[in-house]
């Protein structure tokens, strides 16, 4: 089961809650179904279920937690085999896309908890690509933030794209590197009071802490990370990744720099300038390449790779604007608190969204680790600011 910590699930647990899920929202809700296990609300429902109760419960064994997912599959493979209306499909689209995010959380929970890294990675090695400086220039005018009914499933805080006004601004072309990151750590801004936000420094005296939560000492003058149960030297061109938001605020304090709103990250990641370049034109891309699928020389998503690969990689993924890897590699933690767009409504989920607004930031763009189903431009993902136990780094802007 694991040890109880409050940023983990147990996995046996976890996984069937995603076979409950997928069981509660599909053949229960959408079709009436009775329950498959009579108790299971008791064992899975996360909304009721408290976390610390998890590792305590008469959960079935491996082999009957596997079981009870086959045997929902199966069921949901029979009804989509006849016809399934639009109101059905859309517990379908939410079920799969709940079982995306746990498989990202499953692979981020091995981490923390130094397990084995998935089998699946071993073959897949990061490519050797280099780092991509400087800033590109984004025009100011009207943005649409949010997604639109067009863009087919979406979750209900992105809810509805509505008219933002962005000035100009400057964005850094690839997210902050190991080596950029490692200049601070090692010019002492851990210990830097100014840095620091008063709930930053909080966190940081709470924790001594002094580096990033992986880093450990330095190897032939090279810094060192645990990666799951190895001792592994860090890439100096690849993204920084496990950086909460306090650390990434405070190491923009320090390079006199600031975190992009939510609205400047998605108009820099699917904007297009007008003809004449004077402002960001009133459309946007599907992705920040245009139109095109996914594809491992355009982003690090579904596992393409094991890690977060070098930032001057999967340049043809740029944006209009020749920001690179906006989609995929690491999230990347944004200036904007999570908050409910002017007319939300909360979807039949209603735990999804609503009871965290205003406790958390707002990341975008997706892991190496994440869905393509998940990873959509417009896809708003949110954690508390000290969390550091996800794929997540960041990118800056100009101030």
């Amino acid at each position: 089961m694991g040890p109880r910590l409050d940023i983990v699930n147990p996995v046996l647990w976890e996984i069937g809650h995603v076979g409950w899920f997928h069981e509660y929202w599909t053949l229960r809700h959408a079709h009436g179904q009775a329950p498959l296990i009579e108790r299971g609300d008791r064992l899975w429902d996360s909304s009721n279920v408290p976390h610390a109760t998890r590792w305590q419960l008469d959960l079935p064994d491996r082999a009957g937690t596997l079981g009870y997912m086959a045997d929902v599959l199966a069921r949901q493979e029979e009804r989509l085999g006849g016809t399934v209306d639009d109101d059905a499909r859309y517990f379908y689209e939410l079920a799969i896309r709940h079982e995306d995010m746990h498989v990202e959380a499953l692979t981020y929970s091995r981490q923390t908890l130094a397990y084995a890294p998935p089998k699946a990675l071993a073959d897949a090695r990061a490519p050797l690509a280099g780092a991509l400086p400087g800033d590109v220039v984004v025009p100011g005018g009207i943005w649409h933030l949010g997604s639109t009914a067009a863009d087919g499933f979406v979750f209900d805080n992105e809810k509805w794209a509505h008219e933002t006004a962005l000035a100009s601004f400057r964005i850094a072309r690839s997210a902050v590197t190991n080596a950029e990151f490692a200049a601070f750590v090692e010019d002492g801004g851990y210990a830097v009071r100014e840095f620091w936000s008063d709930a930053g420094w909080a966190w940081r005296q709470r924790g001594n802490v002094e580096r990033p939560v992986y880093w450990l000492a330095k190897r032939d003058g090279v810094w060192t990370a645990r990666r799951y149960q190895a001792q592994e030297e860090l890439s100096p061109h690849a993204p920084v990744v496990f950086i909460n938001w306090f650390e990434a605020e405070a190491w923009c304090r320090w390079a006199g720099r600031r975190l992009p709103t939510e609205a400047e990250w998605e108009a820099a990641a699917v904007g297009e300038p007008t003809a004449d370049g004077a402002r960001i034109a009133d459309r946007r891309r599907r992705w920040p390449w245009g139109a095109a699928a996914p594809a491992a020389n355009r982003a690090n998503l579904d596992f393409a790779f094991d890690r977060p690969i070098d930032v001057a990689a999967c340049a043809e993924g740029d944006s209009a604007f020749g920001c690179r890897q906006m989609i995929g590699n690491v999230w990347e933690w944004t200036a904007s608190d999570f908050l409910p767009f002017a007319g939300f409504a909360a979807d039949p989920y209603k735990d999804y969204s609503q009871p965290w607004f205003g406790t958390r930031k707002v990341l975008r763009g997706g892991c190496w680790a994440t869905s393509a189903r998940i990873a959509r431009p417009a896809y708003r993902n949110f954690f508390t600011p000290d969390r550091n136990d996800v794929f997540a780094g960041f990118r800056t802007c100009a101030l």
